[in-house]
């Protein structure tokens, strides 16, 4: 995307200058230069960062309802095993952390909005968005 907007401005520079014989040189470089930026960026771009946690899903996560209204969320997954659930609010805080052994997890104490739910189990874990009424 830079790349095309990066011949739109040297089209114009170009043509501004174009009666100087000198300028078709710095026209060149210019575009030179902004095609090995572009390369550049998008070279940087499909670098994937390392993982620094097994992030595997879950496999049979199922978190419901959603959006939750009686204050009660279920959460259940295909080996139904001791999970450890962190709540987070829209600006990354941590509202509210549990560990459950059954399906059912208490937000009534939490105020109506949009929240991220981290659920780990074993060495899988997953985040969901939550919307609490």
């Amino acid at each position: 995307m830079f790349f095309f907007g990066a011949l739109f401005v040297i089209f114009f520079v170009y043509l501004r200058i174009q009666t100087n014989a000198m300028a078709k040189n710095y026209f060149y470089i210019t575009f030179l230069l902004a095609f090995l930026f572009t390369v550049n960026v998008s070279a940087q771009d499909s670098k994937q960062l390392p993982k620094t946690q097994d992030t595997s899903v879950i496999e049979g996560l199922s978190l419901y309802p959603n959006p939750v209204t009686n204050g009660k969320v279920y959460i259940s997954s295909k080996n139904d095993l001791e999970k450890e659930i962190i709540v987070f609010d829209i600006l990354g805080k941590k509202v509210l952390q549990a560990h459950l052994t059954t399906k059912e997890l208490n937000v009534s104490e939490l105020p109506p909005g949009v929240y991220i739910i981290k659920i780990s189990e074993q060495n899988a874990s997953a985040t969901r968005k939550l919307i609490i009424r």
